[in-house]
């Protein structure tokens, strides 16, 4: 669709921010005889961006770029009953076709990686821009604030067309929304499970591991994003309870060689548990690997000595004594 961009009623950019929202995969192109728009155009991910008097040539250019945007469009499409998957445990990848795995993202920009993930976080919301900017640009006065914001949604876009995924940023209203149109996310796959998991029994208990093994790491762990904080712990405390409860269903039923290797999973996500410790020391007790029993007390005891200047708790070192005094 072809727009100018000075209309009586509603001008160019806001009618295409109508379109856009009843048909995000209109193609369009400004046509104005004023150059101060091209950077609301440039947000809107129009397709060109015409300066009157059009001269023949340049027109030429835009009617190879919509055949281009076409052919592309028809060569990126995914695959009829594809698997698409983004995973957010540990780092932001994505999964095109089960075949294929988790690949890493290659993003133009730092800020461009953030702000998809915060889209992410905030899937099937809008989000305001004034928010964005006041989380993502708050030092910058509003003017340049709004610019980097359109350029890093411009590029989030073009990342995500080139990776043939189905997710799609859309305008709404004053902000966006990030549409997944059947891309499945792995941290919405893990609490569907959680949710939907039967009582803890000998039959059951390989969906509860595999459902462990699906949290890879906690939520976007590898990077330092303050607003995804309270989710990330959030989830942690779930798989905690989780692990847990299949670590004493393990511990109960004699399968020791697995609850150990459960517990030290957990150990590296919480070295701050004594009770983890304690418990690894008990189950190397009736294994019969002393030791072990005084390789989990000393890293404990270490532990609690350089991280909050505390001894053992009472009641493990009374049993640890008790363990040693044994023949």
């Amino acid at each position: 669709m072809f727009l100018d961009v000075e209309m009586p009623e509603m001008n160019g950019i806001e009618t295409a921010e109508q379109i856009l929202l009843r048909s995000p995969e209109t193609d369009i192109v400004f046509v104005t005889a004023f150059g101060d728009y091209a950077v609301k155009a440039f947000e809107l991910n129009a397709l060109d961006y015409l300066l009157k008097p059009v001269q023949k040539e340049r027109l030429q250019k835009t009617l190879m770029r919509i055949q281009k945007e076409k052919e592309s469009r028809d060569d990126n499409s995914p695959a009829t009953g594809s698997t698409q998957c983004i995973r957010c445990f540990q780092s932001l990848q994505v999964e095109l076709s089960e075949s294929r795995g988790p690949e890493t993202i290659r993003w133009r920009t730092n800020k461009a990686q953030e702000l998809f993930s915060y889209f992410l976080h905030r899937r099937g919301q809008p989000v305001r821009k004034d928010l964005l900017l006041d989380l993502f640009w708050e030092e910058v006065d509003w003017k340049k604030g709004y610019a980097q914001l359109y350029t890093t949604v411009y590029q989030i876009r073009k990342t995500l067309d080139q990776l043939r995924i189905g997710v799609k940023i859309i305008n709404c209203d004053d902000g966006y929304l990030l549409e997944m149109n059947n891309v499945s996310l792995d941290v919405d796959e893990w609490e569907n499970g959680l949710r939907s998991l039967p009582p803890l029994t000998e039959e059951s208990v390989g969906d509860y591991t595999r459902l462990l093994e699906l949290y890879r790491g906690d939520y976007f762990a590898e990077y330092d994003y303050l607003w995804a904080e309270s989710e990330r712990q959030r989830l942690r405390m779930d798989w905690y309870n989780l692990a847990s409860q299949v670590g004493n269903f393990l511990v109960a039923n004699g399968e020791y060689s697995k609850a150990i290797v459960l517990y030290l999973r957990i150990q590296r996500f919480y070295p701050h548990v004594e009770e983890l410790y304690f418990s690894l020391m008990k189950i190397y007790d009736v294994l019969g690997d002393r030791e072990a029993v005084a390789g989990q007390y000393n890293s404990m005891r270490e532990m609690l000595r350089e991280e909050f200047e505390a001894e053992a708790p009472p009641h493990i070192k009374e049993w640890y004594q008790q363990w040693k005094n044994r023949k």
